[in-house]
């Protein structure tokens, strides 16, 4: 029987006593099996030679049948032959099996007719012409996404003795069942352990076609199941990445199948500890948590764009272009939906493309990469005093080039709306973006289409339904007022921006993005005492610009310590060795992963982290806490979220004593947090 993972153990045991109820009721009449299964031999054999035996399995709708290597739960067949003197039936041998991914565990399954076949091996001294008795009682598991059912079978058959010579029998029905079956590679695969991290390079000739990849470890206590599998080639290398179990270690060889396609076809081989080569072009066929379903993830990353826009640095652009729409026909409205839509999507692809092509390129980073880079975080420190300054009426924006075409300000205004909110990750986009650093390029770009669509869709809305524009309030001095206003929101974004600027480059950056912020914002207001007196505001815009590249330049060459923060609950810092170290003490363990730059997790931190409630529940259960600060780049932090789906932070893992990872909410309580902390204890 499979070992179950500790999480799993309780499962296990319900398994074992429900065998045993079904043994102690041996007296009752037999239910028919889920799992049909008949035993059939090929044909004739010659003394000394090896005839195949196949255990032919037909699963009823809805059920499947196990690998010989199950995954997180269930197990493989068990057989007991009763053979006659000098016959010897060989290990089973079974077809390439399916990945089935049930909530947080990742099963190896059959789901259609399938057949394990075993070569049976005769003496050299058996009678020809005779027809020898053969007997099978075989234990298997069938399974529903519900229920399990321990099932049984009893089978007799008889083996035909041929004479030396005699042609081997080939059926068609066996045919199939070999070709069922993973070719065996004699050229032997590497595999390397580190960081939790498990990478395996396959030899597979660059010409050949692999379209949905997904390895099988023959052994357990190597790979951790359910953890995404990223594919990528490099030359004739198959490189595959993913997380390894906790107790694997890169020591002895272990066998694998290797899933070509979604037909069935796949390879057996052994892996050897060695170098493995760098990762290359990334294919399609991801597996793991991330196999969601892609309408589903392209609904999640609708949904997160929406909420975006309630966002303190985009609310106040959507609000003041929304009213604009007031004043123009339905045409109009539509053309400056259209355009503004446009902004917003050129800009979010932009971004998606940019993340996809540095991971190809071998660099770890995952979504709002760029705010952990200090040249970012001037840049929008910079943009942000700008805009408030505009909204406060200091200046009226100059909007270059394209701004002078109809609809070119709604253009360059979703560029700008896009490049203020993306770097936020909200409810719902957490799985949708997860999946996109794993997925195909071309289902990672609609799911960054979608997110885009989603922040642009409000303003979508109100361009292209009369009744919603009619609702608008009708412009007037009233207008001005609310522009003022949403200064406020944007304002406190900028002040946000400097606490951040701090946090993730110290005092050296802090003074060099507030020096470079007041200059700017200095000349924009120059810029806006010529635009009042009635001329052209070019040159001092143009420097305020050049002035923000500069800074951002000279920021990107600084190599800042940020300063270090008292974290909450006396928070561990996160590493694997850390983890491990937890995990072992036989406590219930919490890892949060945060950063500076995330709204999410500072609300988090706030109202259910930081709280004298969750600090009570935590010291009476003994719990360990660990924290992931990913507000500068971290590879460890960046294979641990993606290991567990997310894309980015907040992420947040509770481990009860011996079990797997529990991945809770992205909104936090410290109601959730204390009833985790006094679960069965």
């Amino acid at each position: 029987m499979h070992r179950l993972s500790p999480a799993l153990a309780p499962f296990g045991r319900f398994l074992a006593i429900v065998a045993l109820l079904f043994s102690a009721l041996g007296a009752v009449p037999a239910m028919a099996n889920n799992i049909a299964a008949t035993l059939e031999v090929e044909g004739p054999v010659a003394p000394g030679e090896t005839v195949m035996v196949a255990i032919a399995m037909e699963p009823a709708a809805t059920w499947h049948g196990y690998w010989s290597n199950p995954g997180d739960a269930g197990f493989g067949m068990g057989l007991d032959w009763t053979l006659p003197t000098g016959f010897t039936a060989g290990e089973p041998e079974y077809p390439v099996p399916e990945p089935l991914l049930i909530g947080p565990l990742m099963n190896h399954v059959y789901e259609g007719p399938y057949a394990v076949l075993i070569p049976l091996t005769v003496p050299a001294d058996a009678a020809v012409g005779q027809r020898v008795p053969i007997v099978l009682d075989a234990d298997w598991l069938a399974c529903t996404d519900e229920i399990c059912v321990p099932e049984k079978g009893h089978f007799e058959t008889t083996v035909t003795v041929a004479s030396p010579g005699s042609p081997a029998a080939q059926t068609e029905r066996f045919a199939a069942w070999r070709s069922a079956l993973p070719a065996p590679m004699v050229d032997k695969g590497r595999y390397a352990i580190s960081g939790g991290v498990l990478r395996m390079a396959i030899p597979v000739a660059a010409g050949s076609k692999v379209s949905e990849p997904h390895l099988f470890a023959a052994q357990d206590g190597i790979v951790r199941y359910a953890a995404p599998q990223e594919v990528s080639r490099n030359g004739d290398w198959l490189i595959i990445e993913t997380g390894a179990d906790d107790d694997a270690t890169a020591g002895t060889p272990f066998d694998a199948v290797l899933r070509l396609d979604h037909a069935g076809n796949g390879l057996a081989v052994t892996l050897e500890p060695g170098d493995v080569p760098a990762s290359g072009t990334p294919l399609s066929g991801m597996t793991g948590s991330a196999g969601h379903d892609l309408g589903w993830l392209l609904l999640l990353a609708f949904a997160g764009g929406l909420i975006l826009n309630v966002m303190p640095c985009v609310f106040p652009i959507l609000s003041l272009k929304a009213l604009s729409l007031a004043k123009v026909n339905s045409a109009g409205a539509h053309h400056e939906a259209l355009a503004y839509t446009a902004g917003v999507l050129v800009a979010v692809l932009a971004l998606g493309a940019a993340l996809l092509g540095l991971r190809a390129a071998g660099e770890e980073i995952g979504w709002a990469f760029q705010l952990q880079e200090p040249a970012t975080v001037v840049l929008l420190l910079i943009l942000a005093a700008a805009i408030t300054a505009n909204l406060a009426g200091l200046y009226e924006m100059v909007l270059p080039g394209l701004a002078g075409h109809q609809n070119g300000g709604a253009f360059l205004t979703g560029l700008l709306a896009a490049f203020v909110a993306t770097p936020c990750t909200g409810p719902f986009m957490a799985a949708a973006m997860g999946a996109a650093l794993l997925l195909p390029v071309a289902d990672a770009m609609l799911l960054f289409a979608a997110l885009g669509l989603g922040l642009a869709f409000p303003f979508l809305l109100i361009g292209f339904v009369p009744v919603l524009r009619k609702a608008l309030p009708r412009p007037g001095m009233w207008m001005v007022r609310f522009r003022h206003f949403m200064a406020i929101p944007m304002g406190l974004t900028a002040i946000a921006l400097v606490w951040l600027t701090w946090r993730v480059g110290g005092i050296p950056l802090l003074a060099l993005g507030l020096g470079a912020t007041v200059l700017a914002t200095g000349l924009l207001m120059l810029a806006g005492r010529k635009q009042r007196r009635g001329h052209a505001a070019t040159a001092p815009v143009l420097a305020a610009v050049i002035l923000a590249i500069a800074a951002g330049g000279v920021s990107a060459a600084m190599e800042p310590t940020a300063p270090q923060s008292e974290a909450p609950l006396d928070a561990i810092p996160f590493s694997q060795d850390a983890l491990a170290e937890a995990r072992a003490s036989g406590k219930p363990v919490f890892a949060y992963f945060t950063a500076d730059w995330c709204v999410t997790c500072k609300v988090n931190e706030a109202t259910a982290i930081d709280r004298d409630a969750t600090k009570a529940a935590f010291e009476k259960a003994g719990v360990v806490v660990l924290r992931g600060d990913w507000t500068r780049r971290d590879p460890a932090i960046t294979r641990y979220l993606e290991e567990h789906g997310a894309a980015g932070v907040p992420l947040y893992a509770w481990y009860e004593p011996g079990a797997e990872a529990e991945i809770l909410p992205q909104v936090l309580t410290s109601g959730i947090l204390a009833q985790r902390a006094g679960t069965k204890r």
